[in-house]
């Protein structure tokens, strides 16, 4: 008689359980959002989540609140971490682009992807190399140049950690280049947005970044943009007048693709409704206007096909990271 009203008590806990989740999945989301931005204000990531948040909301797509909350450090591993803590939770989302790979890749955390829960690529954007309006170097194959010469002679700044995307993307340029010892390029980070002023500054020789930390200071003159990682030139938009990389003989590029996460054991239906959200808004007049304005490239993929997506290209990372020496894997 005891084991069968324990057996009675199981039965009436799962059917609770499965109501709970199943109220909880009709009524979502009936709170706000926490979207986190790896990095500090103004940065690609910012930008990047601000602008989600904005056009889901204007365009009524999500009918709550989406503040944004910036959690820097680690090249993205501190909001990594916050992830973790958030365990299964469907109102924690966060933006991410090749510093979740490559934070793990160079042995800077031991969490990885695989430690979320892909919701949706977004964009591709693209990195970005400038130099202060009074710079010696007018190109840049007079970088690359100086670079075969003496490789410890121009100092790169980034927004990112050493080995990871801003480091790693002028990296790809200069091995392409034929630039040698690229272990012995000074390289210095920059977590808290004192970028712009140490290139400005004189304290770095070359800004390697993406677009968006460079477009308000190049079209107010402070700063010249050499060059572009993207495959191909932009037909128009603020960057127009720029050459890729390609364009200026270096065989390379370098895809700063862009997309959301939740934290690992997201449920399924969060997952589904996020994913078909921002399937509708890459249709809006108003995300074209933000990725025109931001010299973005539309790039929605759904959550199945994004998983697919980053193993592969983690593979990829893997082996450019092992042929520069900064790949710290067993």
């Amino acid at each position: 008689m005891k084991g069968k009203a324990v057996w009675i008590i199981g039965i009436v806990a799962a059917v609770l359980l499965i109501g709970t989740m199943a109220v909880a999945k009709q009524e979502y989301p009936s709170k706000p959002f926490e979207f986190i931005a790896p990095a500090g204000p103004g940065g690609g990531w910012d930008t990047t989540i601000r602008m989600v948040a904005r056009v889901l909301q204007e365009e009524k797509l999500v009918p709550v609140p989406m503040p944004v909350v910036n959690k820097p450090g680690g090249g993205g591993g501190v909001a990594l971490a916050y992830l973790q803590q958030r365990k299964g939770d469907p109102y924690t989302v966060a933006v991410y682009s090749p510093p979740l790979l490559l934070i793990n890749l160079t042995g800077q955390t031991k969490l990885s992807f695989k430690d979320t829960t892909p919701i949706a690529m977004l964009i591709s954007d693209y990195g970005a190399f400038a130099v202060p309006k009074n710079s010696p170097y007018k190109t840049i194959n007079d970088v690359m140049n100086a670079l075969k010469k003496d490789p410890k002679s121009v100092k790169i700044g980034g927004l990112s950690s050493p080995g990871s995307m801003d480091h790693v993307q002028f990296l790809i340029a200069a091995k392409a280049a034929g630039v040698k010892d690229l272990a012995q390029i000074p390289y210095i980070a920059f977590q808290e947005g004192q970028h712009l002023a140490a290139l400005l500054g004189g304290h770095i020789d070359l800004l390697s970044t993406g677009l968006a930390e460079v477009q308000g200071p190049m079209l107010s003159g402070d700063i010249r943009v050499l060059a572009l990682s993207r495959p191909e030139p932009y037909a128009d938009g603020p960057f127009k007048e720029v050459p890729t990389l390609r364009q200026a003989g270096i065989n390379a590029e370098f895809i700063n693709w862009r997309g959301l996460f939740g934290p690992p054991e997201m449920p399924d239906y969060a997952v589904k409704y996020l994913e078909e959200k921002l399937a509708q808004m890459e249709k809006t007049k108003l995300w074209d206007e933000v990725c025109r304005t931001n010299g973005w490239d539309k790039s929605f993929m759904p959550s199945s096909d994004f998983k697919t997506f980053l193993a592969k290209t983690n593979d990829e990372y893997k082996e450019v990271l092992k042929a520069i020496g900064f790949y710290k894997g067993e």
